[in-house]
């Protein structure tokens, strides 16, 4: 059973990572995955900041690994989540998607993370199970595929 101090800490980076998802998608103004400079600096504008251009094309720059110009979840959530120490979030819910996933379908909905939750012995709301799923749910059929789960696992590695 998980430690009373260890899940507020899970639980804290969880938080600060679904508040991430949720930012990529409010930055991501066409919903096309991909975060722009033109998006980056209209968000950060409408949000009372003033980049320069050359400030907004060096933000992108930090982040692109792949040097497309655009930013991508994957490459968002790494440049915001290297400082963070979720090693042990990682692991617990990558057992929880193992688990579920018995029948090979790759999906898994906030009912079925919080089973699997309570049966690993950790204290998740259904609130915030679902909540989860649905800050991951890219393409809003209710449930995350293994492809999406795993977005959130990799940038907590």
């Amino acid at each position: 059973m998980a430690q009373v101090g260890s899940l507020s800490s899970e639980m804290e980076t969880l938080n600060h990572v679904l508040a991430l998802v949720e930012a990529f998608r409010a930055f991501d103004a066409d919903n096309d995955g991909r975060i722009t400079q033109a998006e980056l600096g209209g968000i950060l504008g409408s949000l009372g900041y003033n980049p320069s251009e050359q400030e907004v094309r060096a933000m992108i720059e930090h982040g692109d690994k792949n040097k497309d110009g655009l930013l991508s979840i994957h490459e968002f959530l790494e440049m915001n989540t290297k400082d963070l120490e979720g090693g042990n979030l990682a692991n617990t819910l990558s057992t929880a998607f193992e688990a579920l996933d018995e029948d090979g379908n790759e999906i898994l909905t906030g009912e079925e993370l919080h089973e699997v939750m309570q049966n690993l012995g950790l204290d998740l709301s259904l609130e915030n199970c679902v909540h989860l799923v649905t800050s991951l749910d890219a393409d809003g059929d209710g449930a995350v595929s293994l492809d999406e789960f795993r977005l959130i696992v990799d940038s907590l590695i």
